[in-house]
C-alpha cells in the first residue's frame, strides 16, 4: 500500500491534550507523536510483528498489538482511546462503514479519529482514466462529499479536512474544466484529504471533558425532570446538591441547559420558582443563557 507522509500531525491544536492513543498500522507516526505527548500511554497495532524491533520504533515505549485490523477486532474496551491515528485506512477494505464506526468504538466521547483518503477527482487519478489504464484496482477511492456521508454515518459528529495538493499541468487542468469538471476549493488538484472526524461537536466536546459520564448522565436526568415538571421542587433541590459536590460554576450549568432542554424558558421559570436561596445563582444562569437584553423576552419569572 502507498503510504504518504505523516501529515495528519497537522491536525494537532494547542490544546490538545492526549492520554491514551491508538496507531493503526500508521507507524511513521509514532516518533512524531511520543515528542509531543511523552506522558501519554501509545498503543501500536500492526500486522508485522519486525516492525516493533526498528530502530526508530524501539525506544518509544509503545504497547504493542500484532493483528491484521481489517480482519480482526480490536483487543480493546469501548471508549478506551482519545484519539486513533490511521492513514488511507478505508482505501483497502471490504466494508468501509464497519471499519469506520468500529473505530469510533473505541473513543471516548471526547475522542477523534485522524485519518486520510486518496481523492478519486485529482487531476492524476482522472489522466490514468484518460488514457486508458487504472493501477488501482483493488482500491477503494472516495470523493469528499462521499466520505464525509460515510463518516456522519459512522457515529462522528464533526468532520473536519485539509487538503494536500499535486498541481496540474496548466493543458490538463484546461481540459478537465473544459469538460465540465468542477475545481471547488481546488478539488481536482487535492491528491490526498487529511481528516480530523471527532465523536462530539466542539461545544458538547467541551462539556463532557469537565466532568465525569456518571455526573453528566445525572445532570441530564435531572434537568429533564426539572423541565417536565417531575417532582419539582425535588429535583431543583437535586440539581442544586450536585452543582455544589462537583463544584460546578455557572457558565457551565447554562451551556449544559443550552445543550440538553428544549423548553428552556419552562425550565428556568421552575428553577427560578423553587430556587429559594439559589435564586441569584439561577438568574446569572439565565443571564448566561439569553443575555441580558434577553431576559424580558424570555419571560421573567
Amino acid at each position: 500500500m502507498e503510504k504518504i507522509k505523516p501529515l495528519l500531525l497537522d491536525f494537532l491544536q494547542a490544546g490538545d491534550d492526549f492520554k491514551r492513543i491508538l496507531v493503526v498500522e500508521s507507524l511513521a507516526y509514532l516518533p512524531g507523536l511520543r515528542e509531543r505527548f511523552p506522558a501519554a500511554e501509545i498503543h501500536a497495532a500492526a500486522a508485522d510483528e519486525e516492525m516493533a524491533e526498528r530502530e526508530e520504533y524501539r525506544q518509544l515505549s509503545v504497547v504493542w498489538h500484532f493483528l491484521e485490523y481489517r480482519e480482526e477486532p480490536l483487543p480493546f474496551p469501548k471508549e478506551f482511546f482519545d484519539v486513533i491515528f490511521s492513514d488511507l485506512t478505508l482505501e483497502h477494505v471490504a466494508n468501509p462503514q464497519d471499519i469506520a464506526a468500529g473505530f469510533s468504538m473505541f473513543l471516548k466521547q471526547t475522542g477523534c479519529w485522524f485519518t486520510s483518503f486518496r481523492n478519486i477527482r485529482c487531476w492524476k487519478i482522472l489522466k490514468q482514466l484518460m488514457d486508458g489504464h487504472y493501477s488501482g484496482l483493488v482500491s477503494r477511492l472516495y470523493a469528499r462529499p462521499d466520505f464525509e456521508k460515510l463518516l456522519y454515518a459512522s457515529f462522528y459528529k464533526e468532520v473536519r479536512m485539509l487538503p494536500v495538493r499535486k498541481e496540474a499541468p496548466q493543458e490538463l487542468l484546461e481540459r478537465l474544466l473544459a469538460c465540465g469538471f468542477e475545481n471547488l476549493q481546488g478539488d481536482l488538484e487535492t491528491e490526498f484529504w487529511l481528516v480530523r472526524a471527532a465523536r462530539s461537536m466542539p461545544e458538547l466536546s467541551l462539556l463532557k471533558s469537565m466532568y465525569t459520564f456518571e455526573e453528566r448522565k445525572a445532570l441530564s436526568r435531572i434537568l429533564h425532570r426539572i423541565e417536565y415538571d417531575i417532582e419539582t421542587k425535588k429535583s431543583v433541590r437535586a440539581f442544586w446538591e450536585l452543582y455544589e459536590r462537583t463544584g460546578m460554576f455557572e457558565d457551565y450549568a447554562a451551556e449544559f441547559v443550552h445543550e440538553a432542554v428544549m423548553h428552556r424558558e419552562h425550565f428556568y421559570e421552575n428553577l427560578l420558582r423553587w430556587s429559594a436561596e439559589k435564586a441569584d445563582a439561577a438568574m446569572r444562569m439565565k443571564v448566561l443563557e439569553y443575555g441580558p437584553a434577553g431576559i424580558a423576552k424570555a419571560g421573567d419569572s
